[in-house]
């Protein structure tokens, strides 16, 4: 029996994934950004005009601070230290809320335990385990306009976070547009994922040898950004 390789959760393959859904907005767009790794989006945009949205309260997040700017009581969702861009707001986390839950978010870039093969997610939960809980993910999967999951491509003990069918329980009914990993983006459709850039040297045969959910892709579209 042939075991897995564990994922590498470097900090250079976490800018990778970064770096690559910042290119995927637009200015204009207004972005909530989860937990983990779209935390590290603000220092990757550009000149991009994106309001960058924080569910504890606060609408236009600005680059991480250097270490003698830290100021511990302004922090992101994630409870990382964050600055603020020129025109930002704060507010109320229930008024917060009220922005998810009314359709004001754009885009929503959060993590991942799970994903199915046509972009269900699961990113609260994991049976009996204890971890922080569901926190807003479950209103912005549902409120949000668009959601990309910014995630390594497997689990610390090597699992797939891309799979046939979910384990853990769902975030809610709503679904991925994009996932985009170390290795690869991919995009959800009602016939599945589909493979629509390679992000590493890996071969397709062995991106398939670590996703436990199948995949189409066409070759003549597949981009190769290594």
């Amino acid at each position: 029996m042939t075991t897995r390789k564990k994922g590498v959760n470097t900090l250079q393959n976490r800018i990778k994934i970064a770096k690559r859904v910042a290119e995927e907005l637009s200015d204009g767009d207004t972005v909530n950004l989860g937990v983990g790794i779209p935390t590290l989006i603000p220092d990757y945009l550009g000149d991009k005009d994106v309001e960058l949205h924080s569910e504890n309260g606060l609408l236009g997040i600005g680059p991480t601070p250097n270490e003698e700017d830290i100021n511990m009581d302004l922090i992101s969702a994630s409870k990382k230290p964050i600055t603020m861009a020129n025109g930002a707001a704060l507010f109320d986390s229930s008024d917060s809320f009220v922005m998810i839950r009314g359709g004001h978010i754009d885009l929503a870039v959060m993590g991942a335990l799970q994903i199915d093969k046509y972009g269900e997610l699961a990113n609260w939960a994991i049976p009996g385990k204890d971890i922080l809980g569901v926190g807003g993910a479950m209103d912005l999967v549902a409120g949000a306009n668009k959601i990309i999951i910014a995630s390594m491509h497997q689990a610390k003990d090597g699992s797939s976070k891309l799979v046939d069918e979910l384990s853990f329980p769902s975030s809610g009914n709503g679904k991925a547009d994009m996932l985009v990993t170390e290795h690869a983006v991919f995009k959800f459709t009602e016939n599945g994922a589909e493979l629509v850039e390679q992000l590493s040297n890996l071969s397709i045969n062995q991106l398939k040898e670590i996703t436990d959910a199948p995949f189409s892709y066409n070759n003549q579209s597949l981009k190769q950004n290594i």
